[in-house]
């Protein structure tokens, strides 16, 4: 062999060899139960979601593309019965879920495979007592009240669509909703909140839930207004009527 190309064929090898050794790796394959997780959540996608959202999660006319949405918008949306939709909407409503929490998490497994999204908090993520309630409360009126009311009790917006009631979801509902945006709300990532200051929030959401009503009846817990309107038509009823009975025993 020509000294020539003994240093070529030595210069490819060399090359290719250190290509091999410093290339970075490939995706990682998944566990085994992670696979199995997978294979099991693309069943239930395929038999209960995918007339909606297409076979491969790609989207239709009525429904999103669900690549990239994340295995936390899967576990809220699953999670709090609003999917599988029982019916076309403005909106869809909270109800008792389709699925156990074994499937939601097989099917958020499966969406989680196909693209990068945010992932199903930890338990310590959205721990109320962790959280700081006189900031989260600062924090929640900022961003959160205008549509949610002051104390969380929802309220109406444009189009139909509505900003749900707070009673009743679980701290890890709350923290995934603030994380993935669902419906008309916006996205709170770590940018927008940190962690600390969504576990704030929660903290906030779950203390003012367990605080009882002082005068018996919530009335919407908006506060005086609603409060003063309700004495003030009950009080000028009763006044009116009154004034009606004593003039007509007098005639």
């Amino acid at each position: 062999m020509p000294p020539a190309t003994a240093v070529v064929v030595l210069a490819l090898l060399l090359l290719g060899g250190g290509y091999a050794l410093l290339a970075p790796a490939g995706r990682a394959q998944p566990r085994p139960d992670q696979s199995l997780a997978i294979e099991q959540g693309r069943a239930l996608y395929l038999q209960s979601c995918s007339s909606c959202h297409g076979l491969n999660a790609e989207g239709g006319s009525d429904a999103p593309s669900l690549i990239g949405v994340g295995a936390a918008a899967v576990d809220f949306q699953v999670g709090t019965g609003r999917m599988p939709l029982a019916n076309p909407g403005a909106q869809a409503p909270r109800k008792p879920p389709v699925f156990t929490q074994a499937q939601i998490d097989q099917l958020a497994a499966y969406i989680a495979s196909l693209g990068p999204g945010p992932a199903i908090p930890k338990p310590e993520q959205y721990d109320p007592s962790d959280g700081d309630v006189q900031e989260g409360g600062d924090l929640f009126r900022t961003n959160c009240s205008q549509c949610h009311n002051a104390s969380g009790q929802g309220g109406a917006l444009s189009r139909g669509k509505y900003a749900p009631s707070l009673e009743g979801v679980t701290p890890k509902h709350i923290y995934e909703a603030m994380l993935t945006g669902p419906e008309s709300m916006p996205v709170f990532g770590d940018s927008q909140l940190t962690p600390q200051q969504k576990r704030d929030v929660i903290a906030f959401i779950t203390t003012i839930r367990e605080q009882p009503d002082p005068g018996g009846f919530g009335l919407g817990r908006i506060g005086p207004v609603s409060e003063g309107l309700v004495v003030f038509l009950v009080g000028m009823t009763l006044l009116v009527g009154f004034a009606i009975w004593i003039g007509a025993r007098h005639e």
